[in-house]
């Protein structure tokens, strides 16, 4: 019976190792163009499905006030689109006297420059009990930075340049983030009695949406045969990965507990996952070179997934 209770609480991490499990068994159903189509399913209606999810469990002036807390905001957006960057590209100069593969590398930076994770920021802060409206707005409007600040990013640090299909990236933004979180608000209004009364189980929604995600992106990883990499670069890297994020969430609680940070326990959890992940659903795969974007993919969702 214990084990049945731990396995029932820890749902989810068991949930994660069956996806990546599953998507490695059999790459092809979870795939882009495969059964499940995630480009359509995963891009589109999985976000959505999240942000829907949100806008039905906060209260308005819960989103009301997270606006306005302008200090948040700004710490978030900073340490992920500027401190980042900077900080693992002055570390992967030393490690690139080192044998691991250039292309790890170059997918650790890119993953560094990524914009702030849509989904499973406000998902994690949820399940814990962090400010989930700060998350929403920080995922949210971090994106859309993103649309402009990775390419120059990515042209600063890898002297990559591409084409950014803008419009494209800031409708699915809009369409998958703000119109669900705003329709959910709005359906709110008229069932709020009963959601209080029945109090479903929103987290646990979302969460099972994650898992989706998990599984369709590693579908998609596994899949592509242009990742050849040696078992040593990769477990190198996938330690250097655990190590940073690790330090960067020391870094950010860190700061965000000081006492005159005046930041609640609530904001710092907000802060600790929308400040040190990456963004993993969107179309940011554009902005990268073709060669570096499997590995890319790997990386950001173990980055993700710490």
């Amino acid at each position: 019976m214990r084990l049945l209770e731990r396995m029932r609480k820890e749902w989810f991490m068991i949930g994660i190792v069956l996806a990546i499990a599953g998507a490695k068994l059999e790459p092809s159903i979870g795939m882009n163009g495969g059964p499940l189509k995630p480009e359509i399913t995963v891009s589109y209606i999985a976000v959505a499905t999240i942000f829907f999810n949100s806008g039905l469990s906060l209260n308005t002036e819960e989103l009301t006030s997270a606006l306005v807390h302008i200090k948040l905001h700004l710490f978030i957006q900073i340490f992920t689109l500027a401190f980042f960057p900077a900080a693992v590209w002055l570390f992967l100069q030393l490690l690139s006297i080192t044998p691991i593969n250039e292309w790890l590398l170059k997918g650790l930076q890119t993953v560094g420059c990524m914009p702030p994770p849509v989904s499973s920021a406000v998902i994690l802060t949820k399940a814990v009990g962090g400010n989930e409206a700060a998350a929403i707005f920080n995922s949210a409007f971090g994106s859309f930075l993103g649309i402009v600040v990775t390419p120059l990013l990515l042209l600063l640090f890898l002297g990559s340049s591409s084409s950014v299909p803008f419009t494209s990236i800031f409708s699915q933004l809009f369409m998958t983030v703000v119109v669900p979180l705003i329709i959910g608000q709005i359906v709110r209004r008229y069932i709020k009695d009963w959601l209080e009364r029945k109090q479903p189980p929103f987290g646990a929604v979302s969460s099972s949406v994650l898992l989706m995600i998990i599984y369709t992106t590693f579908c998609d990883t596994f899949s592509n045969p242009s990742i050849d990499l040696d078992k040593f670069s990769l477990l190198l890297v996938l330690f250097i990965i655990c190590s940073i994020q690790l330090s960067f969430m020391l870094l950010t609680f860190i700061y965000s507990t000081r006492n005159n940070s005046g930041f609640t326990p609530a904001d710092t959890v907000a802060v600790m996952f929308c400040s040190t992940h990456k963004s993993l659903t969107l179309g940011m795969l554009h902005c990268v070179p073709e060669r570096i974007s499997p590995v890319h993919l790997l990386i950001k969702l173990t980055m993700c997934l710490c």
